[in-house]
């Protein structure tokens, strides 16, 4: 096959691929209305849905949207956020889960009128994390990248608006040599839902370093 005919055809399956990728993904409490087109995943909010821990609920939530596939290892997962939000509170983002009580989720999250980017680490209790950014209130569908990169025991969360210069948000704890549910969220705890697009969506295989430190002395 000549190489100019190879190289089209090479594209054309990687779009394929990621495509695939997203269909053969699982939903843990999945929505009642949601899409994929093209890479795109859209969906209707569940109404009063969230993943929190203890407070101020004094309970455990655990009932909203999460499409997620399993990874071992160590990998860079990102996605771009496009969402209506509406109600304080409404959210959405990426999530690592290795349990009911274990997990990290990142994103946007509507708050007192603003928009802002959140971390919730839960490790038997959630604690919630805050960063300011410059968002234009009138502009509420405006896009936003998010990305996290696990190493070891260990993920640094990322966002940006141009999926070129990435800002680090906080590096986060999480158990190493688990199985991981890595994926998007959305939640809307105290509202009736809203209608949110992810896209762009990849995981990425990272080395192991322990592996390559080996290979490097040896």
């Amino acid at each position: 096959m000549k190489r100019n005919l190879l190289i089209p055809l090479l594209l054309c399956l990687c779009i394929n691929l990621s495509a695939q990728t997203l269909q053969m993904m699982q939903w843990f409490n999945e929505p009642e209305s949601w899409n994929i087109n093209n890479g795109t995943i859209t969906m209707d909010v569940t109404p009063y849905s969230d993943y929190w821990r203890v407070s101020p609920y004094d309970t455990m939530i655990d009932d909203a949207p999460f499409l997620y596939t399993t990874r071992g290892g160590e990998f860079e997962v990102k996605v771009r956020i496009s969402g209506k939000y509406k109600t304080n509170s409404d959210q959405a983002g990426l999530m690592l889960k290795i349990s009911r009580g274990n997990y990290i989720k990142t994103g946007v999250e509507f708050v007192d009128g603003k928009y802002k980017i959140i971390t919730v680490e839960s490790h038997e209790a959630s604690k919630w994390n805050v960063l300011e950014v410059a968002f234009e209130l009138d502009k509420p569908t405006e896009y936003i990248w998010f990305k996290a990169i696990k190493r070891l025991d260990t993920v640094d969360i990322l966002y940006s608006f141009d999926d070129k210069k990435y800002t680090l948000i906080t590096n986060c704890y999480l158990r190493d040599n688990a199985p991981i549910m890595v994926g998007v969220i959305a939640a809307s705890p105290e509202g009736e839902g809203f209608k949110l697009s992810f896209d762009n969506f990849k995981i990425k295989h990272l080395p192991d370093q322990r592996r390559m430190e080996w290979l490097e002395k040896n």
